[in-house]
């Protein structure tokens, strides 16, 4: 289980600034592509949702939990550390934060920095598909090998015995 500084992650994603209007929804797509792509969920966490905007939401692979304004995303992320318990551990806390960073250590989670854990998802984001053998083009010889056969086919039709 991941839980994610967003604000804290947002600097280091390509194309996403604090400033823009929507940069919670935009580092969303991209953790959504992410888990779709790594088979994984995550929770990110917000500060400053605005007022009646606090709450949690689910979009996909991708639980978005919108602090109130008065509590940050650190203190949430190390109240849900503190409520796994021993679960925790097997947590991984990407955060900068070196508060953040010393309370999941403290309760054996991992960490990733929010650099390290953006230039990961950069990879699996960019990373293709390897292209299935079963998918691949067939080669000229092997298209005509499969019109013949077809054709073949199609005369056997007409002489049922």
């Amino acid at each position: 289980m991941y839980l994610i500084d967003g604000h804290n992650l947002v600097p280091y994603i390509l194309g996403i600034a604090l400033s823009d209007p929507d940069d919670e929804m935009k580092l969303i797509q991209q953790l959504q592509g992410y888990c779709q792509k790594r088979r994984k969920s995550v929770t990110v966490y917000f500060d400053s949702a605005p007022v009646g905007q606090a709450g949690v939401r689910k979009f996909g692979s991708v639980q978005a939990v919108f602090v109130r304004e008065g509590v940050t995303a650190d203190k949430a992320i190390m109240d849900r550390l503190a409520e796994l318990g021993k679960r925790a551990r097997n947590a991984i806390v990407v955060s900068s934060d070196r508060q953040v960073s010393q309370a999941a250590r403290a309760v054996h989670a991992k960490v990733i920095s929010s650099k390290a854990f953006a230039t990961e998802m950069r990879a699996v984001l960019e990373d293709e598909p390897e292209l299935d053998p079963r998918n691949r083009l067939l080669s000229q010889e092997e298209v005509a090998e499969w019109e013949a056969l077809f054709r073949r086919g199609h005369s056997d039709l007409g002489h049922k015995d």
